[in-house]
């Protein structure tokens, strides 16, 4: 089981996935006042849900500020406080007493919830959350995150154009690049080792597929585009290579034009967002990691979450049915 109360990035991973977020406030039911367009505890109610003193939750929050304030965590005084109050119905009561107030959205009490080590009930709600985050990604993907990537609305435009972008590297292959037929997967796990690392063996690995599913079948938008751009360059590269020479070129010859391009700087930010895309997502809809990309791991924006799991992602089958459903009507015209 992951632990939570060591790695920032799972932790974010949680608090940016808003369709968790709902199924976890059903769960914990903990009444919360309504400011801001935003569900809040004050200092005093997080620490007596949790059970811990006064000075540990202010240690926690030394220590973690920059990511509790990230998350919501709030100090509020002057005329913030003064339109918390009238909020807070056990604040009133108090009146003017108070003038610095602690204050923490639902995502921030979440948060200090998954660093808590010292808390029964932080330990119980971290294995709340996590089972939760399983069962709303299951729910949303049927249970298949392994073809997560083509929930994205994109995905069916970019496989389709990525074909013809394929065809054209093979071609330059064939017609250009004096080797037998190994050279078509020599040079397709080279593509793939210098945009993120791994050779076609290590990827099927990592994603556990079998020999007969379609590796690019599982990649997400982002990363076909890097791939086509990459085999289309490399194909015009070789091509003229050819020409220049009036012959076949050799491996060694095809070897340092891959070799080159690794080095091109016009490639290096798609080649970056790409190893980020794939290591983050992974680690975060698939529970796979990359062990060759772990320094391109960051939390999954919310954004990303709507794309893979809002309204707008579908399964292939079902946008593949909306689409034979358009050209019916194109054609009853």
């Amino acid at each position: 089981m992951k632990d939570l109360t060591v790695s920032q990035v799972q932790r974010q991973n949680i608090l940016n996935n808003e369709f968790a977020l709902q199924e976890v406030e059903k769960s914990i039911g903990i009444q919360t006042v309504d400011f801001e367009n935003d569900m809040w505890l004050t200092k005093k109610q997080v620490q007596d849900f949790y059970e811990i003193s006064d000075s540990t939750i202010e240690r926690y929050i030394d220590k973690n500020s920059e990511e509790l304030l990230n998350n919501g965590y709030k100090v509020l005084r002057g005329k913030a406080l003064v339109n918390y109050k009238l909020h807070d119905a056990t604040l009133m009561s108090e009146g003017s007493k108070i003038s610095v107030l602690g204050v923490f959205s639902f995502r921030a009490f979440l948060n200090i919830g998954m660093l808590l080590t010292e808390s029964e009930k932080a330990r119980i709600l971290r294995s709340t959350i996590l089972d939760i985050v399983i069962d709303v990604m299951n729910q949303k993907v049927g249970g298949h995150t392994k073809y997560i990537n083509q929930r994205d609305e994109d995905f069916l435009v970019q496989i389709i154009k990525e074909e013809d972008y394929r065809k054209k590297f093979t071609d330059a292959l064939n017609k250009y690049v004096d080797m037998g037929n190994i050279k078509y997967a020599i040079y397709t796990n080279k593509v793939y080792e210098s945009i993120f690392h791994e050779n076609a063996n290590e990827y099927r690995e990592i994603l556990k597929l079998d020999s007969k599913e379609n590796i690019r079948h599982t990649m997400y938008t982002e990363i076909l585009v890097v791939i086509a751009g990459f085999e289309n360059g490399i194909a015009d590269v070789i091509e003229q290579d050819f020409i220049a020479k009036g012959r076949k070129i050799t491996s060694r010859e095809t070897d340092i034009i891959f070799t080159n391009a690794t080095k091109n700087p016009f490639l290096a930010p798609s080649i970056e967002k790409a190893r980020n895309k794939m290591a983050s997502w992974d680690l975060c809809f698939r529970d796979a990691l990359h062990e060759n990309l772990k320094g391109y791991i960051s939390s999954v924006p919310k954004e990303d979450f709507q794309k893979f799991l809002g309204e707008k992602s579908k399964s292939l089958s079902d946008r593949l049915d909306d689409t034979k459903e358009v050209f019916q009507r194109l054609k009853d015209r």
